[in-house]
C-alpha cells in the first residue's frame, strides 16, 4: 500500500489501526455530544451557548476523525522506514475541546 520500505510486524500494524478506531470513536463521541447539544437548545432556551456547543463539537469531530486518519498514514509510513513515530497532535485539540465544551456545558446550565 505504501511501496517503501519494508512491511512492519502485523502486530504493529494492528496497534496502529486500532489507535485509529479508537480516535474515530472518540469522534463520534463528539458527533453525539453535538447532537444532544442541538436538540437541549431546541427545548431549553440558553440563548445562542447550546448551540456554540453543539457546532463545536461537531467540527471537534470532523477534525480529529481527518486527524486520526493522517496520523494512521504517518505511523504506517514511520513503521516501514524504521523511523520515529510521529507525535500525537490530535490529542491536545481533543483535550483543550472537552476542557471548553465541559465549561460551556457548566456555564449553560446555569
Amino acid at each position: 500500500m505504501f511501496g517503501a520500505g519494508e512491511e512492519p510486524d502485523p502486530r504493529f500494524t494492528l496497534a496502529n489501526e486500532r489507535t485509529v478506531l479508537a480516535w474515530v470513536r472518540t469522534s463520534l463521541a463528539f458527533v453525539a455530544t453535538g447532537m444532544a447539544a442541538a436538540v437541549a437548545d431546541e427545548v431549553v432556551e440558553t440563548g445562542r451557548l447550546l448551540s456554540v456547543v453543539a457546532v463545536t463539537s461537531v467540527l471537534v469531530a470532523a477534525w480529529l476523525a481527518v486527524t486520526s486518519l493522517l496520523r494512521w498514514g504517518r505511523a504506517e509510513r514511520a513503521m516501514r522506514l524504521r523511523r520515529p513515530l510521529p507525535a500525537p497532535s490530535g490529542l491536545v485539540v481533543a483535550v483543550v475541546a472537552v476542557l471548553a465544551l465541559a465549561v460551556l456545558a457548566v456555564v449553560s446550565l446555569r
